[in-house]
Protein backbone atom coordinates (compact mmCIF):
# COMPACT_ATOMS: atom_id res chain seq x y z
CA UNK A 1 0.00 0.00 0.00
CA UNK A 2 1.31 3.38 -1.00
CA UNK A 3 2.08 6.29 1.61
CA UNK A 4 -0.01 9.08 0.07
CA UNK A 5 1.30 11.33 3.06
CA UNK A 6 4.93 11.13 1.61
CA UNK A 7 5.46 13.74 -1.10
CA UNK A 8 6.72 11.79 -4.30
CA UNK A 9 10.52 12.78 -5.15
CA UNK A 10 9.92 16.13 -7.69
CA UNK A 11 11.21 14.82 -10.97
CA UNK A 12 13.75 18.22 -12.39
CA UNK A 13 12.57 20.62 -14.96
CA UNK A 14 13.15 18.94 -18.49
CA UNK A 15 13.83 22.13 -20.16
CA UNK A 16 17.24 22.52 -22.05
CA UNK A 17 17.44 25.50 -24.17
CA UNK A 18 15.42 28.21 -25.25
CA UNK A 19 14.16 27.18 -28.64
CA UNK A 20 12.84 30.54 -30.56
CA UNK A 21 11.35 33.51 -29.90
CA UNK A 22 8.65 34.79 -32.42
CA UNK A 23 7.82 38.19 -34.01
CA UNK A 24 4.90 39.32 -35.87
CA UNK A 25 5.46 41.92 -38.75
CA UNK A 26 4.10 44.18 -41.11
CA UNK A 27 6.46 42.92 -43.74
CA UNK A 28 8.21 39.68 -43.77
CA UNK A 29 10.68 40.09 -46.24
CA UNK A 30 11.58 43.70 -44.86
CA UNK A 31 12.30 41.73 -41.45
CA UNK A 32 13.96 38.50 -43.03
CA UNK A 33 16.63 40.88 -44.77
CA UNK A 34 17.31 42.93 -41.47
CA UNK A 35 17.47 39.86 -39.38
CA UNK A 36 19.95 38.45 -42.23
CA UNK A 37 22.06 41.57 -43.02
CA UNK A 38 22.30 43.47 -39.17
CA UNK A 39 22.52 40.04 -37.15
CA UNK A 40 23.82 37.29 -39.65
CA UNK A 41 20.70 34.80 -39.20
CA UNK A 42 19.98 32.52 -42.14
CA UNK A 43 16.55 31.33 -43.49
CA UNK A 44 15.81 27.99 -43.09
CA UNK A 45 12.33 26.01 -44.00
CA UNK A 46 9.18 26.19 -42.57
CA UNK A 47 7.07 23.28 -41.74
CA UNK A 48 5.07 23.40 -45.16
CA UNK A 49 1.23 22.20 -43.47
CA UNK A 50 1.37 26.06 -42.44
CA UNK A 51 -1.22 28.13 -43.98
CA UNK A 52 0.39 31.56 -43.03
CA UNK A 53 2.53 33.71 -44.30
CA UNK A 54 6.05 33.86 -42.18
CA UNK A 55 9.71 33.02 -42.11
CA UNK A 56 11.84 30.55 -39.81
CA UNK A 57 15.60 32.03 -39.39
CA UNK A 58 18.34 30.31 -37.31
CA UNK A 59 21.90 31.00 -36.13
CA UNK A 60 24.01 30.79 -33.22
CA UNK A 61 21.73 28.17 -31.62
CA UNK A 62 18.39 30.17 -31.68
CA UNK A 63 15.80 30.06 -34.11
CA UNK A 64 13.62 33.33 -35.25
CA UNK A 65 10.06 32.75 -36.49
CA UNK A 66 8.34 36.03 -38.19
CA UNK A 67 4.70 35.93 -38.58
CA UNK A 68 2.89 38.18 -40.99
CA UNK A 69 0.70 40.48 -39.57
CA UNK A 70 -2.57 41.54 -41.91
CA UNK A 71 -4.12 43.69 -40.02
CA UNK A 72 -3.06 45.85 -36.84
CA UNK A 73 -5.68 44.23 -34.69
CA UNK A 74 -3.74 41.23 -35.06
CA UNK A 75 -0.91 42.48 -32.27
CA UNK A 76 1.13 44.45 -34.08
CA UNK A 77 2.94 46.41 -31.55
CA UNK A 78 3.49 50.21 -32.37
CA UNK A 79 6.15 51.48 -34.38
CA UNK A 80 8.85 53.22 -30.97
CA UNK A 81 10.58 56.40 -31.59
CA UNK A 82 12.13 56.46 -28.42
CA UNK A 83 15.11 53.57 -27.96
CA UNK A 84 14.33 52.66 -24.29
CA UNK A 85 16.79 49.98 -22.90
CA UNK A 86 14.41 49.07 -20.27
CA UNK A 87 11.74 47.94 -22.45
CA UNK A 88 11.18 44.37 -23.44
CA UNK A 89 13.92 43.02 -25.37
CA UNK A 90 15.88 39.83 -26.39
CA UNK A 91 19.58 40.17 -26.42
CA UNK A 92 22.43 38.36 -28.32
CA UNK A 93 26.07 37.73 -26.57
CA UNK A 94 28.68 39.29 -28.90
CA UNK A 95 32.31 39.09 -28.71
CA UNK A 96 32.92 42.35 -30.85
CA UNK A 97 30.80 45.43 -30.32
CA UNK A 98 32.57 47.55 -32.57
CA UNK A 99 32.13 45.44 -35.83
CA UNK A 100 27.95 45.42 -34.56
CA UNK A 101 28.59 49.22 -33.95
CA UNK A 102 29.78 49.28 -37.60
CA UNK A 103 27.18 47.50 -39.50
CA UNK A 104 24.78 49.49 -37.54
CA UNK A 105 25.93 52.96 -38.71
CA UNK A 106 26.86 51.79 -42.60
CA UNK A 107 22.83 50.79 -42.52
CA UNK A 108 21.39 53.94 -40.92
CA UNK A 109 20.10 51.86 -37.47
CA UNK A 110 19.50 54.28 -34.92
CA UNK A 111 21.33 52.91 -31.28
CA UNK A 112 22.09 53.68 -28.03
CA UNK A 113 24.70 52.06 -25.74
CA UNK A 114 24.58 51.71 -22.18
CA UNK A 115 27.46 50.35 -19.22
CA UNK A 116 27.10 48.34 -16.44
CA UNK A 117 29.19 48.16 -13.90
CA UNK A 118 29.70 45.40 -11.30
CA UNK A 119 33.46 45.54 -9.02
CA UNK A 120 35.72 45.77 -12.50
CA UNK A 121 33.43 43.65 -14.55
CA UNK A 122 32.02 46.07 -17.09
CA UNK A 123 28.86 45.12 -19.27
CA UNK A 124 28.58 46.85 -22.84
CA UNK A 125 25.01 47.39 -24.34
CA UNK A 126 24.02 48.28 -27.78
CA UNK A 127 20.03 49.30 -27.98
CA UNK A 128 18.18 49.24 -31.33
CA UNK A 129 14.96 48.66 -32.97
CA UNK A 130 14.19 45.90 -35.78
CA UNK A 131 12.39 46.75 -38.46
CA UNK A 132 8.55 47.20 -36.44
CA UNK A 133 9.94 48.69 -33.51
CA UNK A 134 10.73 45.07 -31.46
CA UNK A 135 13.67 46.41 -29.44
CA UNK A 136 17.29 44.11 -29.66
CA UNK A 137 20.27 44.33 -27.01
CA UNK A 138 23.59 43.01 -28.02
CA UNK A 139 26.01 42.43 -24.99
CA UNK A 140 28.86 41.20 -23.62
CA UNK A 141 26.39 40.13 -20.65
CA UNK A 142 28.37 37.14 -20.01
CA UNK A 143 31.28 38.83 -18.26
CA UNK A 144 29.13 39.02 -15.28
CA UNK A 145 29.08 36.14 -13.24
CA UNK A 146 25.83 34.14 -12.46
CA UNK A 147 25.50 33.66 -8.65
CA UNK A 148 22.12 31.59 -7.72
CA UNK A 149 20.26 33.33 -5.19
CA UNK A 150 19.11 29.77 -4.16
CA UNK A 151 20.41 26.33 -3.87
CA UNK A 152 18.96 25.46 -6.53
CA UNK A 153 21.97 24.32 -9.41
CA UNK A 154 21.91 26.22 -12.92
CA UNK A 155 22.29 25.21 -16.24
CA UNK A 156 24.50 26.30 -18.68
CA UNK A 157 25.07 25.84 -22.05
CA UNK A 158 28.18 23.37 -22.81
CA UNK A 159 30.59 26.83 -23.85
CA UNK A 160 30.06 28.22 -20.66
CA UNK A 161 31.96 27.82 -17.97
CA UNK A 162 29.68 27.85 -14.98
CA UNK A 163 29.80 29.60 -11.77
CA UNK A 164 28.65 27.00 -9.29
CA UNK A 165 28.90 26.06 -5.70
CA UNK A 166 31.87 23.07 -4.98
CA UNK A 167 28.67 22.34 -2.51
CA UNK A 168 26.39 21.02 -4.98
CA UNK A 169 26.83 18.30 -7.48
CA UNK A 170 24.43 18.10 -10.99
CA UNK A 171 22.12 16.17 -9.04
CA UNK A 172 21.20 18.50 -5.99
CA UNK A 173 17.88 19.71 -5.65
CA UNK A 174 16.46 23.23 -5.02
CA UNK A 175 15.87 23.81 -1.71
CA UNK A 176 12.99 26.55 -0.89
CA UNK A 177 15.72 28.54 0.92
CA UNK A 178 19.40 28.91 0.67
CA UNK A 179 21.55 26.86 3.21
CA UNK A 180 23.97 28.21 5.39
CA UNK A 181 26.95 26.85 2.93
CA UNK A 182 25.27 28.90 0.13
CA UNK A 183 24.92 32.10 1.82
CA UNK A 184 28.35 31.66 2.48
CA UNK A 185 29.61 31.61 -0.79
CA UNK A 186 27.30 33.86 -2.15
CA UNK A 187 28.70 36.28 -0.11
CA UNK A 188 31.98 35.03 -1.00
CA UNK A 189 31.07 35.58 -4.72
CA UNK A 190 29.50 38.75 -3.97
CA UNK A 191 32.55 40.70 -2.30
CA UNK A 192 34.91 39.24 -4.60
CA UNK A 193 32.89 41.26 -7.43
CA UNK A 194 32.95 44.16 -5.51
CA UNK A 195 36.60 44.74 -4.66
Amino acid sequence: MENRDMPEEEEETPLVSLNHVSFVCRSVPESVKFYEEVLGFTSIKRPSSFNFQGAWLFNYGIGIHLLQCNSEEEGMPRKKKAINPKDNHISFQCSNMRVLKHRLEKMGVQYVTAVVEEGNVQVHQLFFHDPDGHMIEICNCEDLPVLPLSSCPVKFRADRRPVASPDHGDDARCGDKMDAVDIDNFLKNVMSISL
